[in-house]
């Protein structure tokens, strides 16, 4: 009983117990129920045990089936190998495009680096990417301009009422550009003046009538260079910047990118973005602009580069060195009830699901608004008040359907809303006293 006891593997005072019961009936009983939880203990190990080994004996088995029927597809060449078939998109991706020589060394490089690396590494993964960023880029592709001053005037003067200093500008650019047979590389464009003038859509309208694509993203509150220049290579989950992910989407060497609120840019411990936008706005530079991701040159000279700003004065000086300033300057009463009743007006009643039948707005009572709510440089606070004026209109309209009013609510005239509510109607209202 002692030495069967010793064998078991029981905590200590249970063995102890067998070794102080004097009697020998009740000394083998309690070893006998320490044999017996030791047999139940060894059953349960073996049987599981025995499940953990038909487990693994079953994936083993499928990994075998599995890798035996991907030799077999590979034979037969009905499936290619996750390496090959990469290595193959790779090159199709390149094949019909323009590659530098220094870009196509690199490609090449990593292209032998990838086929030597196994799937399950985490270097494989950087150099897959690495990869797709590279045969991704738009090499020797670009849009066909269209230097068409007849379309140029056409699409600015349908997108903007008034604005003739910026339009001639531009067409002059356009001008020049078709004696060139290119778009002239020199001064960057910089459309300054106050919120609400358009200085965003004018750059689309640019854009569309050269035929080409339009990639935005505002530096407003930028602190971290590597939004300009890309990350390194090194860091987890690094990216390009800016520039090269406009030129991956646009899928052309020569889109208009406009770079909005440059005036805002800022400057943290991550560097200065604004001296980092030094290269990308210089002409005599940016025709090999290195970014830290790719770390290989990229052309930017065909890039067309539009930046917008509310003021010149927080702009650095070797920044605005580099841009001609167009100044939008604000639009009179005459010009905003024009751009109301030909953009914003019917824009406003698509928007709410309105017709001119059920409601409209009189110059008298657009003029209204615009004298005595609407004196902002810009348009868009008047296009807020337009907008509201005709949901107050919708929601008028569906009550009268549902039998919610009986007829006109002139009582509303007491409180300071009134006044729009009946501009939804197209009077001309007097603007109480109190404005």
């Amino acid at each position: 009983a002692d030495v069967s006891a010793s064998l078991t593997a029981q905590d200590q005072k249970a063995v102890q117990k067998v070794l102080e019961a004097f009697d020998h009936e009740e000394r083998l009983g309690l070893a006998l129920v320490l044999l017996r939880k030791e047999l139940e203990v060894s059953k349960l190990q073996k049987e599981i045990s025995k499940k953990v080994e038909e487990k693994v004996n079953e994936n083993h088995r499928k990994f075998l089936l599995q890798e035996q029927l991907k030799n077999i597809k590979r034979e037969l060449g009905l499936e290619k190998d996750d390496k090959e078939s990469l290595l193959a998109k790779f090159k199709d991706q390149i094949h019909s495009k323009e590659v530098p020589e220094e870009a196509m060394k690199t490609i090449k490089e990593e292209m032998e680096r990838l086929s030597s690396l196994e799937a399950s590494s985490s270097e494989f993964n950087v150099t897959r990417n690495y990869l797709e960023w590279l045969t991704s880029l738009p090499w020797g592709l670009h849009s066909n301009e269209n230097f068409s001053i007849r379309r140029a005037e056409r699409v600015l003067d349908r997108d903007h009422y008034g604005l003739e200093d910026v339009k001639n500008r531009i067409l002059e650019f356009i001008a020049v550009g078709k004696r060139l047979g290119a778009v002239p590389q020199g001064k960057i464009v910089c459309l300054m003046g106050p919120p609400g003038v358009g200085k965003t859509s004018i750059g689309k309208s640019i854009a569309e009538a050269l035929g080409r694509e339009f990639y935005r993203f505002s530096v407003g509150g930028l602190f971290d260079v590597a939004e300009i220049k890309g990350h390194r290579r090194t860091y987890i989950g690094a990216m390009p910047g800016k520039l090269i992910q406009c030129l991956k989407k646009t899928q052309t060497s020569n889109p208009v990118i406009m770079i909005d609120e440059i005036d805002k840019i800022g400057q943290g411990h991550r560097g200065d973005p604004s001296s980092a936008l030094l290269e990308v706005l210089d002409p005599s530079q940016n025709g090999s602009f290195m970014d830290h991701y790719l770390d290989v040159p990229v052309d930017l000279s065909r890039v067309l580069f539009i930046c917008t700003a509310n003021v010149t004065e927080s702009i650095p000086g070797p920044l605005a060195d580099r841009m001609e300033f167009i100044r939008l300057s604000g639009y009179i009463l005459q010009e905003k009830l024009e751009i109301a009743k030909e953009y914003l007006s019917p824009t406003a009643l698509k928007e709410t699901g309105l017709s001119r039948e059920e409601v409209e707005l009189t110059d008298d009572a657009l003029e209204a608004l615009i004298r005595w709510y609407c004196r902002e440089a810009g348009v868009r606070n008047l296009q807020k008040h337009i907008n509201r004026v005709y949901r107050k209109a919708a929601l008028h309209l569906v009550k009268a359907d549902e039998g919610l009013i009986t007829g006109e609510e002139e009582e509303e005239e007491k409180n300071p809303g009134a006044h729009l509510l009946l501009l939804r109607l197209g009077r001309h209202y007097r603007p109480p006293a109190w404005c």
